[in-house]
């Protein structure tokens, strides 16, 4: 099992490496969520990145459930990324309980979720804010100064590293690539649900076969998703690859 330190340094040097050929920008995202998941000891994470217009899209989440309350803050243009994609500054141990008045249609709907202490972290390299993270407890969880600082770290390496990736494309900016981010998200979640209904399993079951299968056959993300969705690649390669990866490695940060 890994240290801390190595894991922190294996996060950074995976988060740092956005200059290849096949950059899957949806597959980064994904892995920061999970990162802080793992570090943060954290229910459930999401994130979002705004658009040319300044607008939030949610981009990644670690369940299907995240990703539905995420799209619901965005909808109702309050909660903990808003605030955070707004100032550039952190929103830390909030409990939901406490936060009817500052959010009284999105506090109700992520207690209702099962929720109990959220945070938001900001994706920004100096003044320049590209989106946020939200992050859910289910039981009323303090996050310390260090953890504050180890989780930032990690978040600002990511705006880094897709800042970077934008600057040596000079022929893509980030609006672009954004766009072209939403389109692979869109094909994705189709092929969520394909094969959800094919296989009889949910939604973050199906996302991690899809995930899995592209990873092991170094395959872009959307790709595997869109031959899913014209039925080129069968449900049932994905669950047999599944199965052969078997399951997903230990948290190392439980010791």
């Amino acid at each position: 099992m890994q240290d801390r330190e190595e894991w922190l340094a294996d996060t950074l040097v995976g988060l740092a490496d956005t200059l290849v050929a096949d950059f899957d920008v949806i597959d980064f995202l994904s892995t920061l969520t999970e990162r802080l998941v793992e570090l943060l000891g954290a229910a459930e994470v999401g994130l979002v990145l705004a658009d040319s217009q300044g607008n939030l899209r949610v981009m990644a989440a670690t369940t299907e459930r995240m990703r539905m309350l995420d799209l619901f803050e965005v909808q109702t243009n309050e909660g903990p990324c808003l605030d955070c994609y707004r100032s550039g500054q952190p929103v830390l141990n909030v409990g939901l309980d406490s936060a009817l008045e500052r959010w009284p249609v999105f506090a109700p709907m992520a207690r209702d979720s099962g929720f109990v202490a959220v945070h938001a972290l900001a994706l920004r390299l100096r003044d320049q804010v590209i989106g946020a993270v939200n992050i859910f407890h289910t039981d009323p969880v303090t996050i310390g100064d260090r953890e504050i600082h180890l989780a930032q770290a990690l978040t600002d390496v990511a705006t880094i590293g897709l800042l970077q990736e934008r600057a040596v494309r000079r022929a893509s900016d980030l609006s672009e690539q954004l766009q072209r981010a939403l389109n692979s998200r869109v094909v994705i979640e189709q092929a969520k649900g394909v094969v959800a209904e094919r296989a009889g399993v949910d939604m973050d079951t199906a996302f991690g076969w899809l995930r899995g299968y592209a990873r092991s056959n170094n395959r872009r993300l959307a790709e595997v998703a869109s031959h899913v969705v014209e039925r080129t690649l069968p449900v049932g390669t994905l669950q047999t690859a599944a199965a052969a990866a078997g399951p997903r490695r230990a948290d190392p940060w439980s010791r």
